[in-house]
């Protein structure tokens, strides 16, 4: 009697093919290159460079099929560490809920900003202690978790936030957030002696257009105070400025590249406004006409630096660059699925309250538990951070069949759940996202990538298989 071949559950198919049984799933896209269109695998995010003259001869490569055959194993596993094994490795710290200024886009409910509570000195310590005490256990030797201290606005709750820095600054990396209004040169003394990460925030070049959305309580605008703190931290290195792109101001993000590169700002980020909450809404700019301007702003930078040789990185697009050139060499994790929130970092309220995001801040369902009370891997198991944790693009449509799901993550959680209605949903800004993708694969086309990323920011990467022959 003959034996029979034990059917694994697998299609015999050997992976001789392309977009057949096993082979592997390359996907042509337009990326509005006059020469080069990409060929992606959506699932492992593999992906090569082709002149469109020559798509029919990669296609037609055996060669290249069975080579890149020989490493698909490889790229599913480092995606798959990528996406659902990664440790927590940092928090958002909010020590208040109080801010002092009112802007227009905060997805921080009004109440909260106007008359919330701060954390006490004490209970600061107590966290920061557990956290100590966790991190040891989960990070690996030599490297330091990270405290973001965020907002609302950290600065009201300075001397126990200053205190938490001081005593614990052996045990985390410390970060402050703050939209600088309440920072004078005592704070700025401390906080640039003890290493901290500054990030400050202003919208445009003019207080014409930057007050229309960042302001007090009262109306008065705060572009003057900014500025100043900027130029005290002239000369650090542990500092960026953060600009949220709206309607109202992204027809000056050139300028305001002008603007910042001659303050000579190390880095800033030009992140697209959130719509999580209604009255962010209002100030949402159309995805095509923004991702016009926010490449013109790239493009600026560009001929800044040939011109000077001084580069100044747009650090979330240069996360987009690194995403696709070495996804585990990202440093952000708001485009990649499921995102950071809950998995790489999470946030924690000043009454212990933890979060999956910051942006969930202000939504009760979000709550996972209280890092006072609760264990915290118990928390991150809870159904209000596997809502996050397990919003995969594979769930998601139109994402579930977009070959460059893993360059965006389609973000944002919140936002697609709060606006949108669900966290199979998209975000405010797909076709955004799409053109800034196509647009990071353009440079790479032309070999401009590196003058986009930081210096040496593959020092520790490795190349996993070299497609350099389709070029």
């Amino acid at each position: 009697m003959t034996a029979k071949k034990k059917n694994d559950g697998h299609a015999p198919s050997r992976g001789m093919y392309y977009n057949s049984g096993n082979g592997a799933s390359l996907v042509p896209i337009d990326i509005g290159h006059k020469q080069y269109m990409g060929l992606i695998d959506p699932d492992t995010a593999f992906w090569s460079l082709v002149k469109k003259n020559k798509l029919g001869e990669v296609l037609d490569d055996s060669k290249f099929i069975k080579a890149y055959g020989k490493k698909a194993e490889s790229f599913a596993k480092e995606m798959h560490k990528l996406r659902f094994e990664l440790n927590l490795s940092a928090v958002y710290f909010n020590p208040t809920e109080r801010c002092n200024l009112n802007c227009k886009y905060c997805y921080i409910p009004e109440t909260m900003r106007k008359k919330g509570k701060d954390m006490k000195k004490a209970d600061m310590f107590k966290a920061l202690t557990k956290l100590r005490s966790y991190f040891r256990k989960i990070m690996p030797k030599g490297r330091l978790p990270q405290i973001i201290f965020h907002g609302a606005e950290p600065m009201i709750n300075r001397e126990a936030m200053f205190g938490a820095i001081e005593k614990f600054q052996d045990d985390f990396r410390f970060g402050v957030q703050t939209n600088g209004t309440l920072l004078d040169d005592e704070a700025i003394e401390f906080l640039t002696s003890t290493g901290t990460g500054i990030g400050l925030s202003l919208d445009a070049p003019t207080p014409k257009i930057a007050n229309k959305t960042r302001t007090t309580w009262e109306g008065d605008g705060v572009f003057e105070n900014t500025l100043k703190m900027i130029d005290k931290l002239r000369g650090y290195k542990g500092y960026n400025v953060i600009c949220t792109v709206t309607k109202e101001n992204m027809a000056h993000l050139p300028k305001l590249v002008d603007f910042f590169h001659g303050l000579e700002i190390p880095a800033i980020m030009m992140n697209i406004l959130r719509c999580t909450l209604p009255r962010s809404r209002n100030l949402r700019p159309d995805d095509h006409k923004v991702a016009t301007h926010f490449f013109a702003a790239l493009d600026r930078t560009h001929e800044l630096y040939k011109k000077t040789g001084r580069k100044m990185v747009v650090a979330n697009f240069a996360n987009i660059l690194v995403s696709i050139l070495a996804p585990t060499a990202r440093r952000l994790m708001c485009d990649i699925s499921p995102c950071g929130g809950g998995r790489a970092f999470f946030a924690l309220a000043p009454d212990g309250g933890m979060f999956p995001c910051s942006e969930f801040i202000g939504l009760p369902e979000f709550k996972g538990g209280n890092l006072f009370t609760d264990n915290i891997d118990k928390v991150l198991k809870t159904e209000a951070f596997r809502k996050v944790t397990e919003r995969k693009v594979e769930d998601i449509d139109p994402c579930n069949r977009c070959a460059i799901r893993h360059f965006c993550g389609s973000p944002c959680p919140a936002e697609a759940h709060e606006m949108n209605g669900g966290m199979d949903k998209t975000g405010a800004f797909c076709e955004f996202y799409e053109e800034q993708v196509r647009y990071a694969f353009r440079l790479i086309a032309e070999r401009k990538e590196a003058d986009f990323l930081w210096d040496e920011w593959d020092k520790d990467t490795q190349t996993t298989f070299d497609a350099s022959m389709l070029s």
